[in-house]
């Protein structure tokens, strides 16, 4: 399995000093930031877009911050470009926003960022089947796409056991619910890549929350490889 990465969800941030979240969080030890993108379409809500990340770019350089872009929209292909200009690490779109998810990803990684793909609650893993390894990332909501705090949906874990068996080096990542007392079953299915809103943000020791975080997926890594 490839390495854990904790990945705060800047949903759950500070929206008007958010160069000094993601320099905050990196401190804090997290691997990735995760930037949801939503545009009032695919999702009620609406959150930013390529200028807001454009201005998070200036704060902490690319060598610094990995920006995982979850890009909650109606038409992923419009978007590709504007955020690879704006600093965009990862570009992780909705199987179910698009109809030619082949020529998606071959449109992201021609924009020269990483790509992935996401699936909601209600999409069976066998749909990535047949292009998932031309993939970087899978990502497993474990709750509705478009708003934080929801509760986590352990439901989901069959759907990261069946990917991760499938494809053991692939970043699988969750996001939705995670925390303390969820991140183990995510762990134990096999997820290695694990988005944390309010558990972060809202913790009184950031650094304390993400290091049980990486260790519960490490730990977790660890009996799959002694087995």
């Amino acid at each position: 399995m490839p390495e854990a990465k904790i990945a705060p969800s800047l949903l759950a941030g500070d929206f008007s000093q958010l160069g000094h979240e993601c320099k905050r969080m990196i401190d804090n030890g997290s691997d990735w930031l995760h930037v949801d993108i939503m545009d009032g379409h695919f999702v009620p809500n609406i959150t930013i877009g390529p200028p807001v990340v454009t201005c998070m770019r200036k704060a902490v350089s690319k060598e610094i911050g990995f920006f995982d872009c979850h890009m909650m929209v109606a038409n992923p292909e419009q978007w590709v470009q504007p955020f690879a200009d704006a600093g965009g690490s990862l570009y992780c779109f909705h199987y179910e926003a698009t109809k030619d998810p082949e020529a998606l990803i071959e449109q992201v990684r021609k924009a020269g960022m990483k790509v992935g793909c996401a699936i909601k609650p209600k999409t069976p893993a066998s749909v990535l089947f047949p292009f998932a390894e031309k993939l970087d990332m899978i990502l497993v909501m474990t709750v509705e796409p478009g708003a934080g705090g929801q509760s986590f949906m352990p439901d989901m874990m069959p759907k990261v056991k069946e990917l991760r068996e499938r494809y053991p080096d692939m970043d699988i990542e969750v996001d939705g619910g995670l925390g303390p007392k969820t991140i183990g079953q995510a762990a134990d299915a096999g997820a290695n890549v694990i988005v944390a809103g309010t558990s972060v943000f809202g913790a009184t020791d950031p650094a304390e929350v993400i290091k049980l975080l990486r260790d519960t997926v490490n730990k977790a890594q660890a009996a799959v490889a002694s087995k």
